[in-house]
């Protein structure tokens, strides 16, 4: 393996290491929540969940599809489910053998059908879309923990918002002690 292949690898992991902490955030949200707390966001939870299994569905056959997703109502319903689920994705994410390369795939544009592209794929890569699922993760987390503590649920203050605003929040407190 070149030292190129190893930087790539690293990286590769590094991002899926960050989807699986996402998903452990997750957990710990929902095994905090009784099942009406769960309620309040089931849906925003059930959307991230079948993001990540769309892309490890295609990866299989090198063509991810997020409009696919089951839209599973029990999914969004009960939080063992859910849970069940993650734990599910977490495995997959770990042992899944398309990740230790950053190998291309083509992914089905957003509503490409409504916007009269019956089959339009575009090309991304595997690293792209782990950094995709990143962001669109740490999107749905802040609407959740936004709903949830709306609802009068605790919610972890770092739940919900982006590594670089924690970094930057962390340099500011850093900085007023200091002062």
């Amino acid at each position: 393996m070149t030292m190129c292949d190893q930087d790539l690898l690293k990286r590769q992991n590094a991002l899926a290491g960050v989807n699986v902490a996402w998903l452990h955030q997750a957990l710990d949200v929902i095994e905090g929540l009784d099942d009406e707390g769960y309620a309040v966001a089931g849906a925003q939870f059930r959307h991230v969940i079948e993001f990540y299994e769309c892309f490890l569905d295609g990866l299989a056959v090198f063509h991810i599809d997020y409009d696919g997703r089951r839209r599973d109502l029990v999914l969004e319903q009960q939080r063992r489910v859910a849970a069940s689920r993650i734990r599910t994705l977490i495995n997959r994410l770990a042992e899944e053998p398309e990740l230790d390369r950053d190998g291309s795939v083509f992914v089905r544009m957003e509503d490409a059908q409504a916007m009269g592209v019956p089959a339009a794929f575009l090309l991304s890569s595997v690293g792209r879309e782990l950094q995709a699922l990143s962001s669109h993760t740490i999107h749905h987390f802040a609407l959740i923990a936004l709903m949830l503590r709306t609802a009068g649920y605790p919610v972890a203050e770092s739940f919900g918002v982006a590594p670089s605003t924690l970094r930057h929040r962390e340099q500011m407190r850093i900085h007023a002690v200091a002062a």
